[in-house]
């Protein structure tokens, strides 16, 4: 590599031999991605970096129709020439990742009209009606279960877990993380409880097992409804827990409890008031209930190549955004918790199953599929790494619930303990 004969104004460098055209693509690279710390080359041609420090990783761009379409659109082609192959990253994936989204201006790139154009008209396309939401859960989550199994825990449960300790196993983790959450919902024997968006069917079962509850579970994936039928039935559980195969739209009441788990954000911003009468329709004003979701510290629309490629029709709402769902039916918002860095964790212990089962992986769906896949696992940790997603759990109860915790204690009691300490004092007590 020759000595730079370019330094851009943010202290960046191109070096080598390149034609002007090409040297104001990887302006507009680096202009979209601030000064990260990594090195951006085109494969026989220029590159880029940060002049005296050493890149967390080399990014080599095969050709340079692909760096025409990363200075054009970089949120997306980078997304799509990965999983191409027509990029790759030397180095540390998540680390490189990592750096970028820490380099953005406030933490969240710096998007054109193109892109917010293109955001907006994707909104549409994927929205989460009755019939846009089975098309993109189907889409996600009826991949095959047997897909699932290769990098997810034992009981399938693909939410962020809850490490007691930074060594525990993830297997311990998710275990930890379902007996939480019912701790927070301080669920007694002999209770009903609503479950929209049940997965594999692991809290549910959990819930009815531990805790004495009867649970209806709701879920427009057929092949996890199916698997969790199997499990309710295989573990002695089906008189406890229903798993019905609808839209939560269709939830009716009355229960005691109401639980969602890693489902709010597959919504939609726009349907959250529907959200909210669900909710208010399930418990009324006596209940309560939790929201376990992915969100951010700002506004805006999630990742297109995510929502192409991935997760359509995803959307990670801001904490006021979430309690723009509860406020209008006058819920209270007991507690708030952000579990970001167990979300980090959880994905660090995917992503090794993930790279561990990549043959797998390829001879089930290809190397497209699983570079793709790999991208999303990696960039989705360097996203809670960096802070730029977060993971939110809220608890609320209805404005005539009786249930308003008197200390945090209960929730970081073991499981037996918790059981005798979580009793629910009134509010006026």
């Amino acid at each position: 590599m020759g000595s730079p004969d370019v330094t851009l104004g943010n202290n960046v460098q191109i070096e080598g031999d390149t034609p002007r055209l090409e040297r104001w693509m990887l302006r507009q690279i680096f202009k979209a991605i601030g000064p990260a710390p990594v090195r951006i080359a085109v494969e026989g041609g220029a590159s880029m970096s940060l002049p005296g420090v050493a890149p967390l990783a080399n990014i080599i761009i095969r050709d340079r129709w692909t760096l025409f379409r990363l200075a054009a659109d970089p949120e997306v082609a980078f997304g799509e020439a990965y999983a191409a192959n027509r990029i790759e990253v030397e180095g540390d994936l998540a680390g490189a990742l990592q750096a970028v989204y820490q380099s953005f201006p406030s933490g969240r790139a710096d998007r054109g009209w193109y892109q917010r154009a293109a955001s907006k008209w994707m909104n549409w396309a994927q929205d989460n009606s009755h019939r846009g939401s089975r098309s993109n859960i189907h889409s996600h989550y009826d991949l095959g279960n047997e897909f699932y199994k290769l990098w997810l825990d034992s009981r399938l449960v693909y939410t962020c877990a809850y490490f007691p300790s930074s060594a525990a196993t993830l297997e311990a983790a998710q275990e930890a993380k379902l007996d939480y959450v019912c701790r927070k919902l301080a669920l007694k024997p002999g209770e009903t409880v609503v479950e929209a968006g049940c997965g594999w069917g692991a809290l549910a079962l959990h819930m009815a097992r531990h805790y004495g509850v009867s649970v209806k579970a709701f879920n427009i994936s057929h092949e996890q409804i199916l698997y969790a039928r199997s499990r309710a039935g295989e573990e002695g559980l089906s008189h406890r827990v229903e798993f019905v195969e609808d839209d939560y739209r269709n939830v009716r009441g009355p229960f005691d409890v109401f639980v969602s788990v890693g489902m709010l954000e597959h919504v939609g911003l726009k349907h959250y008031a529907d959200f909210g009468e669900v909710i208010h329709r399930a418990v009324g004003d006596g209940g309560r209930g939790l929201l376990h979701f992915i969100g951010r510290s700002y506004k805006g629309d999630f990742s297109r190549w995510i929502r192409k490629r991935i997760f359509p029709g995803a959307y990670a709402p801001t904490l006021a955004e979430a309690a723009a769902v509860l406020q209008p039916h006058c819920f209270a918002i007991l507690d708030v918790e952000n579990l970001r860095p167990h979300y980090a964790k959880t994905i660090e212990h995917w992503l090794e199953r993930f790279e561990n089962a990549g043959q797998q992986v390829c001879e089930m769906y290809g190397d497209w599929f699983r570079r793709a896949w790999r991208l999303y696992l990696a960039g989705s940790m360097a996203g809670f790494r960096s802070g730029s997603l977060q993971l939110f759990q809220i608890t609320f109860a209805g404005s005539k619930s009786s249930h308003v915790p008197w200390t945090r204690a209960p929730l970081y009691a073991g499981a037996e303990q918790a059981a005798l300490e979580s009793q629910w004092t009134r509010a006026t007590s």
